[in-house]
């Protein structure tokens, strides 16, 4: 998109009036670099998708389907990896080729941030809580 000044300068008139053959889009550009909007198909498909990887672990939590709440919450935490990358690609719309890559380095860096960011919020909880000295059921009566 080009500025005003610039605009000015290719009419050769100051500005007072005619084109100087120049197309100008009003900041609509090609999406050239490979990240192009999607098409109906690709949004419905997105959104299918979404939904059946929101229906499996609400249908397996409900259901009570796996009898250890523990695998039941990795199998949860499976199918959410899987949507996150399903609304990167079909929602978000990113791709190695999008603005040459810079998309997908920002989504690298904020994921290290998110991982660093929850695995070290877990270790000092964690070590709170192992750290911390027990407590009677007889002291915790003359607590305020």
């Amino acid at each position: 998109m080009t500025s005003h000044m610039d605009n000015l300068a290719d009419t050769g008139h100051g500005g007072h009036g005619g084109h100087s053959g120049h197309d100008h889009h009003d900041g609509h550009h090609d999406d050239d670099d490979g990240a192009g909007h999607g098409t109906f198909k690709s949004y419905m498909t997105g959104f299918v998708l979404a939904a059946i990887l929101t229906a499996i672990p609400f249908w397996l939590v409900m259901d009570r389907v796996i009898d250890s709440s523990r695998v039941t919450g990795l199998v949860i935490l499976a199918f959410a990896v899987v949507q996150i990358v399903v609304h990167i690609i079909y929602f978000l719309h990113l791709d190695t080729k999008s603005e040459s890559g810079w998309n997908m380095l920002a989504l690298i860096f904020t994921l290290v941030l998110v991982v660093i960011t929850l695995s070290g919020s877990i270790w000092i909880m964690y070590h709170l809580n192992s750290n911390m000295m027990p407590m009677s059921p007889h002291d915790m009566r003359k607590m305020p």
